[in-house]
């Protein structure tokens, strides 16, 4: 059975009022937000008192949603590996794409990074992306195609022996550092391998046209639902099953800083109400697409949060996230200790397992998630 994760942070944090509900378990009464998502109630798990140990610096944690790697604000910062990546490592070969890495909005932010801590690039253009997954080239473009991730192992082939000249002359703290480095080169000549034999491979066919880009960066919302579309269309194709999208809101962090201002709050609530929206119909979509007796929203982890509980306050505590789909039993509001936060790494842990890899912890999670079955 295929099992798939979506991950998904917007970086300006989530008005707490409207996102958590007031009791715990199932019969939460749904807050503002939550209502928006009332179709796959059944398949949601709300979290509360929830964060990364360690992981402080107000908007310098948004790099670490994914990796749980403490003190991002420091001097000297490295990033862990993400959890998407952790899994792509296990599982991507299985897929034309062993993860996809986007963002949407105006910066060039990323969630994904590699085990020795360096940013993965993100695509931002929805119709690039429809494009790759869809649009299959020409013989002789193919065939360039295949030259080209060709060229770019033996160039890692050339690099790679030059640098083992040097491993003899070096420190122990730089050999450690050029050890992480062949670590580097070595995932990236499996995934050109690998590359290279799925594109002498037909892409699948879609009936959808592709998508016309959004270009207006104060439509954050409309440039979510565009990049949520391909993504389903990539897990139905089953093109890949990892996908870490970065949705970058910068434009409305002025607001953000509301103090409270009854006007200003109204115009958040309703920016963020239109995300709410757009997660809503993604994960809908999932619910109504059926895969072998069971639906793909059951297949799929979609966990979507906060670097900042709040953001007005810029603190990492108390995150706004939850988690849809996937196949678990979901116990609704799953509420921790506001003041002595539960890890929300230890759910990476779970997430892991769920996609059928032995992990028993991550990051700063040393256990799966309590509660959460």
């Amino acid at each position: 059975v295929p099992r798939r994760m979506v991950a998904v942070q917007t970086n300006m944090g989530i008005l707490p009022q409207f996102f958590f509900p007031e009791k715990a378990g199932k019969d939460y009464e749904p807050t503002p937000y939550l209502d928006r998502l009332n179709a796959v109630r059944d398949q949601l798990t709300v979290f509360s008192g929830v964060s990364h140990p360690g992981v402080t610096g107000g908007h310098a944690a948004e790099k670490c949603f994914l990796t749980g790697t403490p003190h991002p604000e420091r001097g000297g910062f490295r990033n862990w590996v993400s959890v998407d990546q952790f899994a792509a490592e296990q599982i991507g070969s299985k897929t034309r794409y062993p993860s996809l890495v986007l963002g949407c909005g105006n910066e060039g932010q990323t969630l994904s990074y590699t085990r020795s801590g360096a940013p993965i690039p993100i695509e931002r253009s929805p119709r690039k992306l429809f494009e790759k997954l869809f649009v299959q080239g020409n013989p002789a473009q193919v065939a360039a195609k295949v030259d080209d991730l060709r060229q770019g192992r033996s160039t890692l082939d050339f690099v790679g022996d030059q640098a083992a000249g040097l491993n003899q002359t070096l420190s122990p703290a730089d050999r450690r550092r050029l050890d992480q480095y062949f670590t580097s080169v070595r995932d990236l000549e499996a995934r050109l391998a690998s590359a290279e034999a799925w594109e002498q491979k037909p892409k699948p066919k879609v009936t959808a046209a592709p998508p016309d880009d959004e270009k207006d960066g104060r439509e954050i919302a409309k440039q979510t639902k565009l990049m949520f579309d391909v993504i389903r269309l990539a897990l139905e194709t089953d093109s890949t099953r990892l996908v870490s999208l970065f949705v970058d809101t910068t434009v409305i962090h002025n607001i953000t800083h509301h103090g409270n201002r009854p006007e200003v709050l109204a115009e958040l609530r309703a920016k963020e109400e239109g995300q709410f929206d757009v997660l809503g119909g993604f994960l809908t979509g999932l619910a109504d697409a059926k895969e072998e007796g069971d639906t793909l929203l059951g297949r799929t982890m979609v966990l979507y949060g906060t670097c900042m509980g709040s953001a007005n306050s810029h603190s990492n505590q108390n995150l706004p996230v939850l988690l849809a789909g996937g196949g678990f039993r979901h116990p609704g509001h799953l509420a921790f200790d506001a003041q002595n936060n539960y890890p929300l790494t230890n759910l990476f842990v779970s997430m892991l397992q769920r996609l059928g890899i032995e992990a028993r912890e991550f990051s700063t999670g040393k256990g799966t998630m309590r509660g959460l079955e």
